[in-house]
């Protein structure tokens, strides 16, 4: 174990002649500190040895930052002082050592197998393949809330995002090289990045594929404050960036009421008719938000980074 403060000037070029290792996890951090420790715990239970694996945490500008006092010997904290998540990603991708970068969440658990399982997966894909791993989102409450079942019915669905090009950085393993072929992220967006990314390697041909076995679980949302926080994020990535005619599709879906999403949560038979039944119901209440966000967006207002 190391002190979290000497981990700031550490970096590791290959020409300090350190040996590559496999994979290097990269979580950004943005008032999500507390959660940290129980992150960095799943980490050390994983399957794969440590030395074959690095963490790597970067701090963006969290107005809280109190990472652990002790950190394992294969983690350390990086400072990005550009907001935005996906700026923080790529400084944590430029000090990686790893063949693979991982990409995931402070507010995500991986499985105990969650790094075995993708390097088994990616073995078996054709070179330059970006992985996405199954996100399961998880009650912190036996009696979850309103705004926890809804983020659970939604869920993340992966699966479906693959079939469709892209993944959330919640659980995305990308091979260094394409990372740095293709530039990285947008450090510019603040939601959406993740699937500009994959779109992009799409383009140039490096397909996307689905390790379901390579899971995490993902701490459900609790309160009204953070499933509309969300929102307005998302809707600042769909309206504040990309080309202006896919800004044009995504407002006019945002001005459409959510029909189709309330058909997919009411046919989501996984889950208790009453939890879907009450899903929709918050489904038209961020649809709401959605609007308001959209003008004030267009009315010249900032994205939301959180």
């Amino acid at each position: 174990m190391r002190r979290a403060e000497e981990t700031e000037a550490l970096r590791y070029p290959e020409a300090s002649g350190q040996p590559m290792i496999e994979y290097s996890v990269i979580v950004p951090v943005y008032q999500h500190w507390h959660l940290v420790p129980d992150l960095l715990k799943c980490l050390g239970a994983q399957t794969l040895p440590p030395e074959r694996f690095e963490v790597i945490l970067v701090d963006n500008l969290s107005p809280d930052f109190a990472p652990p006092a002790e950190l394992p010997s294969n983690t350390r904290v990086l400072r990005c002082d550009q907001p935005g998540s996906y700026a923080a990603r790529n400084l944590g991708a430029q000090h990686a050592r790893g063949a693979w970068l991982i990409f995931t969440d402070a507010d995500c658990l991986p499985a105990a197998n969650w790094l075995e399982k993708h390097g088994a997966f990616a073995a078996r894909q054709a070179a330059g393949t970006l992985v996405a791993g199954a996100v399961n989102i998880v009650s912190r409450s036996p009696k979850p809330s309103a705004w926890e079942i809804y983020d659970i019915v939604k869920g993340i669905p992966q699966e479906q995002y693959v079939r469709r090009g892209y993944a959330a950085t919640a659980n995305l393993a990308v091979p260094k090289a394409i990372f740095e072929m293709l530039g990285g992220f947008d450090g510019s967006r603040f939601s959406g990045g993740d699937a500009d990314l994959c779109r992009r390697a799409g383009r140039a041909g490096h397909d996307i594929a689905f390790a379901k076995e390579a899971r995490v679980d993902h701490r459900s949302r609790t309160t009204w404050e953070e499933i509309a926080t969300k929102a307005r994020r998302i809707k600042g990535g769909q309206l504040a960036s990309g080309s202006a005619g896919r800004r044009r599709i995504w407002l006019i879906g945002t001005i459409n009421p959510p029909v189709a999403g309330a058909w997919s949560f009411l046919k989501s038979t996984p889950h208790p008719l009453r939890h879907r039944l009450v899903a929709i119901l918050v489904l038209f209440r961020v649809w709401i938000v959605g609007l308001r966000e959209a003008v004030r967006l267009k009315a010249g207002g900032m994205a939301e980074r959180r």
